[in-house]
């Protein structure tokens, strides 16, 4: 799974690592979705209006999504945060 990060213009993937994943505690089975919210709420900021956007926590840019792929190498699933 990687999340998908917007900076500078540019979309970059960034695998998600055992270090983002550190303090969380999973009590059920999660999919692609409830965990793409679950890093979101952890890793990112909220900037209401005027700027509407989740910015990472660490600066890198602006948190756009996730997106995983299967075992043949096929995007599988994308999900994406509202961006309005």
């Amino acid at each position: 799974m990687e999340l998908i990060i917007l900076n500078d213009g540019l979309f970059h993937l960034v695998p998600v690592t055992k270090q983002m994943m550190a303090d969380i505690e999973l009590f059920k089975e999660v999919d692609l979705f409830e965990l793409c919210d679950i890093l979101r709420l952890k890793l990112t900021t909220y900037y209401d209006y005027p700027m509407n956007q989740h910015v990472m926590n660490d600066g890198s840019g602006n948190f756009i999504g996730c997106i995983s792929k299967c075992v043949t190498h096929i995007t599988c699933c994308c999900y994406v945060v509202d961006m309005e």
